[in-house]
């Protein structure tokens, strides 16, 4: 495995200790990679109102927004899951609004098997802001 991967692994891994999932039991983590080249790291964090959940990728993402960047590279996200785990929709999404246009998706499980895609691949038809039809 690459450096760069390796590094958002151990990144993603520690925020992961930091989830907060006493409903769920399923914690995760996630490190993004800024276009500058700076990594940021997000845990999820549920609420016993679950609509106020927010997931590990969001977590990252906003981390790195209010760091005054707006434009990752890369986004690793882990969970103890057999395979490696997907992002929502809602985390592919707000990943759309943030992404460089080659932006890669790596998903990892307890096994360490590294999944690797493009944010296209995962949602092919995502809602990219001004391009919505006009009406009228």
């Amino acid at each position: 495995m690459p450096q760069k991967k390796k590094r958002l692994l151990e990144i993603a891994r520690d925020a992961q200790k930091n989830a907060y999932a006493p409903y769920s039991r399923f914690a995760v983590g996630a490190a993004v990679l800024s276009s500058s080249g700076k990594i940021y790291s997000g845990a999820n964090v549920e609420n016993a109102s679950y609509g106020l959940t927010c997931c590990a990728e969001r977590n990252a993402i906003f981390q790195m927004v209010s760091a005054g960047e707006t434009r990752f590279s890369d986004l690793l996200v882990i969970a103890d899951t057999d395979s490696p785990v997907r992002p929502c929709g809602a985390c592919l999404q707000v990943m759309v609004e943030f992404a460089c246009p080659d932006s890669r998706i790596l998903m990892v499980g307890k096994q360490e098997i590294l999944e690797e895609r493009s944010l296209k691949e995962l949602i092919p038809m995502a809602f990219i802001p001004g391009t919505e039809e006009k009406k009228g």
